[in-house]
């Protein structure tokens, strides 16, 4: 009995061992589990990454240090190379055998990174993201540097065998020549020419890049490649921080924090391109982010819509600490391609006797309906404010005078955001200005936030309860209606 017993053991940790993918990946992660729990399971940002895929050729995520970005992305070429995706995934498909390359600065980044969360450990491959039951075969290359895989061969589900081969940004741009690939991985920012032929290379079979780093470099051709591209072109960014990874322990984050130096400690920590002046909101993370609280029933409340005509719809909700002139951003949200009774409903979620704001294209009618959009919205429940937002006096409803006013409640300590929210920290860090002008792209909760803080002065407290009706009812003479009894 002993003996079978240690036998099933040893083959359930087995499996464990050579099946990552299906059991680490397999699921979202559950963000109400206690710091110090095994990470089994997908971040939220890593599943809207992923599924940004869909509509998007062109991803990267810009993250900070041990975040998990080369995780995310070696879990999603082993699903390329497999055919084998988790039930929540809506992001690219292939059916069939892939072929695709993997980039790294250097042979011993290729071999210390890519190679290990593709294959795991040298002499245990199977045990990273590609299962021991697809692998095929593994090739290497000399090098100057021992044990550099060059190609891998992979069983894919549908039948056939996709291909991936390493590739580092030292060998140059012609080796970057030649191929028709599905996908490309860049991982750590490479130069823009070998950035241009990754391009080239999954154009013809209409295919896709993935990059991930962390940006020391700062906002060089490649990032602002991303950052700066307009809405509709199929490019896609996200920036994740040390706040967005629960399985960091909190105090060895604040140790290895104080530890960098002070130049790159901000982009370490959230991931954030040193941007310096060219940030609309140039002031650290820490120094605004809060732990959540229980919004004090005398505070004043405010939501901020963005309707997203040709981008994503999003909200901002408002806290307004009146005696003490402090704004508190409790929550905020972001949703692409749906229909207004879709968002008015997220937008309740605080309570529909929350007044909104709402952007001066509110008054834009429906081309369908004729109906203007905050009627639309106003006629599933939403509380709309009367007039679009805009300050009492010459400043209107201009950008500049509300960034301005939020970036010196900001610096003055009279501006906080709950840490838990991840896309509003993710836009403020990518928020930035060119040639002095702020840049209108993927602002959707700054500008739901902006409309909901120049319009503060319409907010309101929460209503006292309306008290319960108490006895019986009896009918009026006629049956029409009733009363109470007395």
């Amino acid at each position: 009995m002993k003996l079978a017993e240690d036998r099933a053991l040893a083959e359930l940790e087995r499996r464990t061992r050579e099946r990552k993918l299906f059991l680490e990946y397999g699921k979202p992660y559950d963000h109400d589990k206690p710091w110090g729990h095994p990470n089994i399971g997908a971040y939220h940002w890593q599943i809207d990454f992923h599924n940004a895929g869909a509509e998007n050729p062109e991803r990267m995520l810009m993250a900070a240090n041990r975040v998990g970005k080369t995780r995310s992305a070696g879990a999603e070429m082993a699903c390329h190379l497999t055919g084998f995706y988790p039930k929540w995934w809506k992001g690219r498909k292939w059916d069939r055998a892939t072929r695709g390359w993997c980039g790294s600065e250097s042979s011993e980044a290729s071999r210390d990174l890519v190679q290990f969360e593709l294959l795991g450990k040298e002499g245990e491959h199977g045990t990273g993201w590609i299962p021991k039951e697809s692998l095929i075969e593994v090739k290497y290359r000399q090098a100057g540097v021992t044990e550099v895989v060059d190609t891998i061969k992979v069983k894919h589900k549908a039948g056939g065998v996709s291909m991936c081969s390493m590739k580092t940004y030292e060998q140059g741009r012609k080796k970057w020549q030649g191929a028709k690939l599905d996908w490309v991985w860049l991982d750590e920012e490479p130069p823009m020419d070998i950035y241009t032929e990754a391009l080239t290379r999954t154009a013809d079979s209409k295919g896709m890049i993935v990059l991930t780093f962390t940006p020391l470099l700062g906002p060089d051709d490649v990032v602002l490649h991303f950052i700066n591209a307009e809405a509709g072109r199929g490019i896609y960014s996200t920036n994740v921080g040390w706040d967005d990874a629960p399985h960091l322990d909190p105090d060895e984050k604040e140790r290895l924090k104080l530890s960098f130096p002070p130049h790159e400690r901000e982009t370490r920590v959230s991931g954030t391109p040193m941007l310096g002046s060219g940030g609309v909101f140039p002031i650290a993370d820490d120094a605004i982010s809060i732990p959540p609280f229980e919004i004090p029933p005398h505070f004043a409340r405010i939501n901020g819509v963005d309707f997203g005509i040709d981008h994503p719809a999003a909200g901002a909700f408002l806290a307004h600490d009146r005696d003490a002139d402090t704004i508190y951003v409790y929550d905020c949200y972001r949703a692409p391609g749906e229909t207004p009774v879709y968002h008015a409903q997220a937008m309740r979620k605080h309570g529909d006797w929350i007044p909104t704001a709402w952007p001066h294209d509110g008054l834009n009618r429906d081309k369908g309906s004729g109906v203007a959009l905050k009627d639309q919205y106003r006629s599933h429940g939403l509380r709309m404010l009367k007039e679009h937002a805009h300050y009492p006096d010459e400043r209107g409803n201009h950008r500049e005078p509300g960034v301005i006013e939020i970036f010196e409640y900001m610096r003055t300590g009279k501006f906080k955001v709950f840490n838990t929210l991840t896309q509003w920290f993710e836009e403020k860090r990518l928020y930035h200005r060119k040639d002095g002008v702020i840049v209108a792209q993927r602002d959707d909760i700054m500008s739901a936030m902006r409309y909901a803080f120049m319009m503060r002065r319409y907010g309101i407290v929460r209503p006292p309860a309306k008290p319960k009706r108490k006895g019986p009812r009896k009918p009026i003479v006629g049956g029409q209606s009733w009363k109470r009894a007395s």
